[in-house]
């Protein structure tokens, strides 16, 4: 049985070609491992900025940020992921790949760190890094990783 998502997608972005709730829903869902409640919030650099700043003392745009509450109720993850638009196209285009890929690229790998995953060290990058692939994999997107 798939896994409970309650789910809130929040646009605070005037960029365009944002990616639909109903895909940012389907990316989420394929990601999930556990019942969660997730707000996914599309925004602006300068709303990245701020939440890195404030949240994690780094002074940068980050392309994602994720913000785990842990359980919020029994069994229940809860949890924030930040999208930041402005680096996401960027980020697409100096790679050479469709937006939407990345978008979709950037859910999954926010909605990993809410379960507990993580790239601090090689061992656990690549097995993110795997579970990532895995996930794109069934949407037709090609591994994030390889070019």
């Amino acid at each position: 049985m798939a896994p409970e998502l309650r789910l809130a997608v929040q646009f605070a972005s005037g960029a365009d070609d944002l990616p639909s709730r109903a895909q940012i829903r389907r990316w989420v869902a394929a990601a999930l491992e556990h019942d969660a409640e997730i707000t996914v919030r599309i925004v602006d650099a300068d709303e990245a900025q701020a939440l890195n700043r404030a949240y994690r003392d780094k002074d940068y745009v980050p392309n994602v940020l994720t913000f785990e509450y842990g359980e919020i109720a029994p069994a229940l993850l809860g949890g924030d992921v930040v999208i930041c638009a402005p680096v996401v196209e960027r980020e697409a285009r100096e790679q050479g790949k469709p937006l939407g890929h990345h978008y979709a690229h950037m859910t999954v790998h926010g909605v990993l760190h809410l379960q507990g995953y993580d790239h601090v060290d090689a061992a656990d990058a690549e097995r993110m890094e795997t579970r990532e692939a895995a996930i794109l994999k069934r949407f037709h997107i090609p591994h994030p990783y390889h070019s």
